[in-house]
């Protein structure tokens, strides 16, 4: 609130239409949609469901394009929109083992069981603008669908078969031990335990320690909300 600001209601009314002319750009350029948002961005959606805690592809495409792709902004009004919403249930922690992978890489066994999965990913990209990507893409007409894949193998998780060899300490929960905090519920308040921490940590900036593996999400035992 800027309490300096002058003009009152009028002044924020025009604020509002300055700003949908500013997301609406050039009319003679088609509208992106938010079903194009939810498609083909899907890393930023990604990242905004992630860091407001609430699973919901079209929402976080909706809230980008909202905010115009302040990709910050559109966080904000998703967690303002999830603190309305009414607890369903929790999420459980995934059987890695059997889920379908698209990406699986590991430093510590080179003949991973289950195999090494490259997918896509920027990290053999030369960093360099693909400029043919500036020309319209022709509309392809639908083609067959392909021979239906086999059945992915096992994917033993690394840290099983760590422990299997006795290289992993083992920390069990107490007897007694309470529930954790639950973030996306109540404020961080200091000072904070570690599951709390590793929660805060986990909604940070693009996920960062979640996603590059620092995290086990299993081990936090406070769920982010479910809406399915």
């Amino acid at each position: 609130m800027y309490v300096a600001v002058k003009g009152g209601e009028a002044a924020i009314l025009q604020s509002y239409r300055l700003l949908a002319e500013q997301r609406r750009g050039d009319e003679a350029v088609p509208e992106l949609s938010v079903a194009q948002i939810r498609l083909q961005m899907k890393l930023a959606v990604d990242r905004v469901m992630s860091e407001g805690s609430l699973y919901d592809p079209e929402l976080a495409a909706l809230a980008i394009k909202q905010a115009c792709g302040d990709l910050v902004e559109a966080i904000f009004l998703l967690r303002a929109y999830r603190a309305t919403l009414p607890r369903l249930g929790r999420t459980l922690a995934l059987r890695t083992e059997t889920m379908a992978l698209s990406r699986r890489i590991s430093a510590t066994f080179k003949d991973l069981p289950g195999g090494q999965i490259l997918g896509p990913t920027y990290d053999y990209t030369q960093r360099l603008l693909d400029f043919a990507l500036l020309a319209a893409a022709p509309t392809q007409p639908p083609t067959e669908p392909g021979p239906a894949r086999p059945p992915a193998p096992p994917a033993p998780r690394v840290v099983e078969l760590l422990n299997q060899e006795g290289l992993i300490e083992q920390c069990p929960p107490p007897a007694g031990d309470p529930e954790p905090t639950d973030l996306t519920r109540e404020p961080l308040r200091f000072p904070a335990d570690r599951a709390t921490r590793l929660q805060n940590l986990a909604r940070g900036d693009e996920g960062f320690p979640a996603r590059h593996g620092l995290l086990d999400p299993a081990r936090l035992r406070a769920h982010a909300p479910f809406r399915g």
